[in-house]
């Protein structure tokens, strides 16, 4: 049984388990040093209520550490200019024992719904190339290729691409509303 919410403090060791193994042995992530828990509480709390983080958990939701988390998925902000902040750069990461069984998508599909509740206009999210199952993740939930920057990260001996994806939240026929926060929205499932 796989319950989605809203991320909590007490689950930021869980999810700095998950994304650590990308960190040191993956290339979809640039970071070369895994956050330990306490940065990656402070990476949640960074968002200050605006942006969501959200997580799926397999079994008892009520867990109170975190420890049935497995997938995340948040939002940030896109740019720091102010006319960016319609858009925002989105993230996932699954446990390696649950990718292809659907988490993903579901865990992503509700994350666009929140912000589309909220009020952004675009999402972006970078990959790391080649990485065929982000993309046809990201291309399952209606994200399209934008572009591709050539050889701009180094790791692992190698020169890496980062390719671009882009998904429209809301039609643009005028001038946008503010984003709603997080806090005042919550996790939103179509």
């Amino acid at each position: 049984m796989i319950a989605l919410r809203p991320a909590r403090p007490e689950d930021a060791a869980a999810i700095a388990a998950i994304y650590a193994p990308h960190v040191l042995t993956g290339t979809a992530t640039f970071e070369v040093e895994a956050p330990d828990t306490r940065q990656m509480r402070a990476r949640m709390t960074a968002s200050d209520g605006l942006y969501p983080w959200l997580v799926a958990t397999q079994g008892d939701d009520g867990d109170e550490d975190g420890s049935g988390v497995v997938a995340f998925a948040y939002a940030a902000r896109f740019r720091d200019r102010p006319a960016y902040r319609y858009a925002v750069e989105t993230t996932i990461y699954v446990t390696a024992a649950t990718q292809g069984q659907g988490v993903g998508r579901l865990l992503y599909q509700a994350l666009i719904d929140t912000l589309r509740a909220q009020g952004f206009t675009q999402a972006i999210a970078s990959i790391a190339l080649p990485n065929d199952y982000s993309i046809r993740l990201h291309e399952s939930v209606g994200f399209r290729r934008a572009g591709v920057y050539r050889e701009v990260g180094y790791k692992h001996a190698q020169w890496i691409d980062v390719g671009f994806w882009q998904r429209e939240l809301q039609e643009l026929s005028g001038p946008p509303v503010e984003p709603r926060p997080f806090v005042d929205v919550g996790l939103v499932r179509a």
